[in-house]
């Protein structure tokens, strides 16, 4: 505990104080530059926004050395990041948004990587906030609420000024074992093909983002996450304790133009999708790797680490300034702020460690088929 204590707590001030700073700075753009040009706001919070992000990164690629090999065709890595893209990828791990943040850094597009997620993200302090001013969008996970909160989100991307990444999370909740039997009892009693290593997909999200994005969004990004049979799971609080780790990523590019015109159609592309990425992962259980794709060198950008120095330094620095003033408060004001002040960010660092953890994400419902209504909710 005392040696989780003596790495969270340096990891955690760093990440808060320049949290801080650039949520401030994002603030500030929001209600000066944004009323006046979306366009200028987005184009400076995405560098903003990075500054934040690539914390994580480093964290991710140099604390913990975490490998992320990644399987698809060379037109695919070279259109990475220069075009807009709808992203789709199972839910496997605590940390599937934090490997998409760093495939869009090597891509070059983690200022604009965005996701759909659940309303109560955006109140994470620090995180969920930069989230919040880079236009993530955030569900309540009410189809009557959320559809129109989907339809805004995607009219406000069509002027996005740089190349994004969305993110839709189609099974609508992370994989565990308990939600893996809860999808193949509703799965069997639904007459659909029983998956082994993937949720049954929740369409209807995925449906309104084809219609409403087909015509500006040119391609979706077939994503699929596995981890080595010898290989730790990877989790937040493991990559906080420096484990190192290796997660292959299979990506297949679909032309948007090529999906069908009606809604059933559409959906139905989506499940069938989905037997293939569970046909996928049941070969990687197999074989230990996706071997119809190349392996591509993806590298380790040492841009994370200049941003980590630089931070360090400048928050190092004004520490002490800000020490030397606190020094004329009488000792015991000096001990009590600093010691509610550490204790807040433990406190922020567990929340966030917890708020990752798959047991605590919200379960899909089991359902009959002869309950119609709760049905078409999953479809």
């Amino acid at each position: 505990m005392a040696i989780a204590a003596a790495v969270v707590l340096p990891l955690g001030l760093l990440f808060l104080l320049s949290g801080l700073v650039v949520n401030f700075i994002q603030a500030v753009l929001f209600i000066l530059v944004r009323p006046f040009s979306r366009s200028m706001y987005r184009r400076i919070n995405r560098v903003v926004a990075e500054f934040l992000w690539l914390e994580l990164v480093w964290l991710f690629d140099w604390w913990a050395n975490i490998k992320v090999e990644l399987y698809t065709d060379s037109e695919t890595l070279q259109l990475m990041g220069k075009e807009h893209a709808l992203l789709i990828c199972n839910h496997k791990s605590d940390i599937d948004w934090l490997v998409g943040w760093v495939l869009a850094q090597r891509a070059g597009c983690l200022g604009s990587a965005l996701a759909i997620m659940k309303k109560s993200s955006k109140f994470l302090p620090v995180l969920g906030w930069s989230m919040w001013f880079s236009d993530y969008v955030f569900l309540e996970r009410s189809w009557a609420k959320d559809e129109e909160t989907l339809k805004s989100g995607f009219e406000h991307l069509k002027d996005f000024p740089r190349p994004f990444w969305l993110a839709l999370f189609v099974e609508g909740t992370r994989f565990t074992q308990e939600k893996l039997l809860a999808a193949q009892e509703y799965a069997a009693s639904a007459g659909l093909p029983v998956p082994r290593n993937v949720l049954v997909p929740r369409t209807k999200g995925f449906v309104l983002a084809v219609n409403h994005m087909r015509s500006f969004v040119p391609a979706i990004y077939d994503a699929t996450v596995a981890i080595p049979m010898n290989e730790p799971r990877p989790t937040l609080l493991r990559i906080l304790r420096g484990r190192s780790s290796v997660i292959h990523v299979h990506i297949k590019r679909h032309l948007m133009e090529e999906l069908p015109e009606t809604n059933s159609s559409i959906a139905q592309w989506c499940k069938d999708m989905f037997v293939a990425k569970d046909a996928l992962l049941e070969q990687h259980l197999v074989n230990d790797t996706f071997g119809d794709k190349d392996c591509q060198d993806i590298g380790r950008p040492k841009k994370s680490l200049f941003v980590v120095i630089a931070w360090s330094c400048l928050l190092l620095y004004g520490s002490v300034k800000f020490f030397e003033w606190f020094l004329i408060l009488p000792s015991w004001e000096v001990f009590t702020l600093c010691a509610t002040f550490l204790a807040i960010v433990m406190i922020l660092m567990q929340v966030l460690i917890v708020f990752s953890q798959s047991e605590h994400s919200t379960p899909p419902p089991v359902v009959s088929p002869e309950d119609p209504l709760k049905a078409n909710l999953l479809q």
